[in-house]
C-alpha cells in the first residue's frame, strides 16, 4: 500500500486528489490529509438545504463538491482526513471504519461505530465518512474531528429550512439529505500534551507500519500538474461544486 502524506492543504486540490488516485492508480492507497476551513458537499446534494451560505461566505469557509456521495461535512485544521483506495469492486467498506476504531483503541479510546459509518465516542460522532466504486477501484474516506472549531461546523451546516423538501420541481431530481448528529473533539479523551500533530504522526505510523510492503509515497511533478488540471477544470468550477446555485 502506498501512503501518502499530503501536506497541502487546499481543499480543491485535495478533492482533486482523490479523484486523480482513485482513476490513475493501480496501488491500493492509504492518504492523511487536512483542509483548511471548507465545506465538503457529497455529489447528489443540493447546498442550500446544506449549507449556510451567508455565514460561509462571511468566513470565507471554501465550497467544494467531492466525488463521492453521502452528506456534508465541515473541514478545518483541526480536523484529519483519511482516504482509502483499493481495486476492489465488492469491497466490504465496514471494514474501514473498523480499522479507525482500532486505530483509537490503541490511543486507549473507545469507540464505536454505527450503521452509516459514523464513528462516535460516548454517542457523539468524532467521524463521518464516504465511499464510492469506480471501475473496480473503490474509495472510502473519513474524517477525523481533533481540535476543530464544532461553532463554526454547527453554523456551517445551518441550511436553508425553506429547502427542507431538498427537491428540484423542474426536473423531479432528489437530493441526498445529510443526517445531523451532534459531535466532540477526540482531544477531550487524550492528554492536553498530545497534539493534532502527534495524532498525524500516530495514524502515518499506524498505516505504514502495519504491514512491512506498506511504503511513503510523495506526489512528483507529474502528479501535482495532473491534478491541479483536474482541480480547475472541475472542482473550481461553480458549475460543480454549487449545481446552478452560486453566493450572490
Amino acid at each position: 500500500m502506498l501512503c501518502i502524506n499530503n501536506t497541502n492543504v487546499d481543499p480543491y486540490f485535495n478533492i482533486a486528489a482523490e479523484e486523480y488516485l482513485l482513476k490513475n492508480f493501480s496501488e491500493d492507497i492509504f492518504m492523511l490529509w487536512q483542509n483548511e476551513p471548507s465545506v465538503i458537499l457529497g455529489k447528489h446534494q443540493n447546498v442550500p438545504a446544506e449549507i449556510n451560505l451567508d455565514f460561509v461566505q462571511k468566513n470565507n469557509i471554501k465550497v467544494v463538491r467531492r466525488f463521492s456521495g453521502g452528506g456534508t461535512v465541515f473541514h478545518d485544521m483541526g480536523n484529519l482526513n483519511l482516504t482509502f483506495i483499493e481495486t476492489n469492486s465488492n469491497i466490504n467498506f465496514d471494514k474501514f471504519t473498523q480499522e479507525i476504531v482500532d486505530l483509537l483503541s490503541e490511543l486507549g479510546i473507545a469507540a464505536q461505530s454505527d450503521a452509516r459509518r459514523a464513528i462516535n465516542i460516548d454517542g457523539l460522532k468524532v467521524s463521518g465518512s464516504a465511499q464510492c466504486v469506480h471501475k473496480g477501484r473503490a474509495m472510502f474516506h473519513a474524517t477525523l474531528l481533533f481540535s476543530s472549531d464544532l461553532s463554526s461546523l454547527v453554523a456551517t451546516l445551518e441550511g436553508d429550512p425553506e429547502e427542507a423538501e431538498n427537491k428540484d420541481k423542474a426536473s423531479k431530481k432528489v437530493y441526498v439529505k445529510s443526517v445531523k448528529s451532534p459531535v466532540t473533539n477526540i482531544s477531550k479523551y487524550v492528554p492536553n500534551s498530545f497534539d493534532i500533530n502527534d495524532f498525524k504522526k500516530f495514524i502515518l505510523d499506524y498505516f505504514t507500519k502495519k504491514n512491512e510492503e506498506n511504503k511513503i509515497y510523495a506526489f512528483d511533478k507529474k502528479d501535482i500538474i495532473n491534478i491541479q488540471n483536474l482541480k480547475e477544470a472541475k472542482y473550481l468550477t461553480p458549475e460543480w461544486n454549487f449545481n446552478s446555485y452560486s453566493l450572490k
